[in-house]
């Protein structure tokens, strides 16, 4: 029996912690290694959003992770990027994270770049693609991509996690909460009845329920 994907046992339903770890984009194979024997990495976690970040160095952590089989996810530069999706992607890792996401246009556009065609339009060129290689024929790699990449959104205000059964759309795998932002915006409302990043994840979980996506922590 083919081993399922983090991805598909995701949208089984099974009961995963989903343990992102922070690596520093600087480390090599023997570094990864020992982070990963430190606890439990389900993925290997890369913020573009809050730290440094470039091209070259993106390339060698992902090869580098691949050499201890722990995925990489980056959490792209801004919202405003995720046109830029399929370019990350092409870079090396399995997950992307989308920050701060407040619109539909916004994940249809997620969409559309994080996935090959009949799904999305990313566009076809992953030299450095997770786990591509020259022997894949293209057709079944984007469909073997299709099935495997995980999408992440972040969501990080009261007007998010009040429309988050609208922006957690079918291609979207995990809906994340950013707790600092978050709670920003529930300062910013008082009175609202979403008081806390504890009441915003709940009422993400109910809007949830019943569908393949994924609440962090859930």
């Amino acid at each position: 029996m083919q081993e399922q994907s983090l991805k598909q046992r995701l949208h089984r339903g099974e009961n995963l912690n989903f343990e992102a770890v922070q690596a520093p984009l600087t480390a090599d194979a023997d570094q990864l290694a020992k982070i990963a024997k430190a606890g439990t990495a389900d993925i290997f976690s890369i913020d573009a959003q809050h730290a440094p970040y470039d091209e070259e160095s993106l390339v060698s952590f992902c090869a580098a992770a691949a050499q201890v089989d722990v995925p990489v996810q980056l959490r792209i530069k801004h919202t405003r990027h995720a046109f830029l999706i399929g370019n990350y992607l092409d870079l090396g890792p399995m997950a992307i994270m989308v920050p701060q996401v407040e619109t539909e246009q916004t994940v249809d556009e997620a969409i559309d770049a994080f996935y090959y065609p009949p799904i999305g339009k990313r566009s076809w060129g992953p030299l450095w693609g997770y786990k591509y290689d020259d022997t894949r024929e293209r057709l079944e790699y984007a469909q073997w991509w299709n099935e495997t990449g995980i999408l992440v959104i972040q969501l990080e205000s009261i007007n998010a996690v009040s429309n988050a059964r609208h922006l957690a759309k079918p291609g979207v795998d995990m809906v994340a909460f950013g707790a600092n932002d978050l709670n920003f915006s529930i300062e910013a409302y008082p009175n609202h009845p979403l008081d806390s990043v504890e009441s915003c994840m709940s009422h993400v979980e109910k809007q949830l329920a019943g569908t393949q996506v994924k609440v962090q922590g859930s």
